[in-house]
């Protein structure tokens, strides 16, 4: 599988409080996306001014670029990769390129393997709570919700720097997976958990997966809040 790993950051601002739904301050303005083939090259997408510096956010022409280029790699037999990239990244680069239908397209095509283990557990888990739990040797370099604001600050290239390191983080996280078939994280108690994954499934696969019981929960996470965005 030859996997192209990619990434996103936004550059609202706002302040997410413990156990707050992100969607609460939806919709959101895609900054900086990055892509990186595992093994090989990378690229940063973002739009630039006059001077060459990246604007605030990313502009039409470029979201629809990268639009392209995710479904050309797809067409060429690369397996794009994203954490959580369903819900969130696709949604997002989908609404500034104004082509919910491309993105539609990719999202059923491409792998997220948290959509994955949110069809097996139930509810999400984090890239960095797996990353450490996969013993991969790779952390986030950078809080989320900082990147916006470094981003508006001018500091362009340290949020490039974590745009590209989460796609990287992706790509060894998705390799240990489909290596080990099984995804390990840790929980929110510092303790290592396990559950089997015997293949890597597309979205469209995992779309017609049965959900898995939630009746133990105060607060389900419903399947729609991921798919919702799709086109039929």
């Amino acid at each position: 599988m030859k996997i192209v790993g990619f990434d996103i950051e936004i550059s609202n601002v706002f302040d997410l409080r413990p156990g707050e739904d992100i969607d609460k301050y939806a919709p959101f303005d895609v900054a900086v996306a990055a892509t990186q083939i595992h093994g090989g090259e990378h690229r940063l997408w973002f739009s630039p001014d006059a001077g060459g510096q990246p604007r605030v956010q990313l502009e039409r022409q470029h979201a629809q670029e990268l639009l392209q280029y995710l479904e050309q790699m797809q067409h060429t037999g690369h397996a794009i990769c994203a954490w959580n990239g369903l819900s969130f990244d696709l949604q997002w680069i989908a609404r500034a390129a104004n082509d919910v239908a491309t993105a539609s397209r990719i999202a059923r095509a491409m792998y997220d393997p948290m959509y994955q283990f949110f069809k097996l557990k139930g509810f999400p888990v984090g890239l960095d709570a797996v990353a450490k739990g996969l013993r991969i040797g790779m952390n986030k370099t950078m809080n989320a919700a900082d990147a916006p604001r470094e981003w508006r600050a001018g500091n362009h290239q340290r949020v490039c720097d974590y745009v590209l390191a989460d796609a990287r983080m992706t790509n060894e996280v998705v390799s240990a997976i489909i290596r080990r078939r099984e995804i390990a994280w840790i929980t929110q108690r510092g303790k290592l958990s396990t559950v089997p994954v015997p293949r890597l499934c597309t979205v469209e696969d995992c779309m017609r997966d049965p959900m898995p019981d939630q009746s133990w929960m105060d607060s389900p996470i419903p399947q729609e809040k991921f798919t919702r965005w799709l086109a039929p």
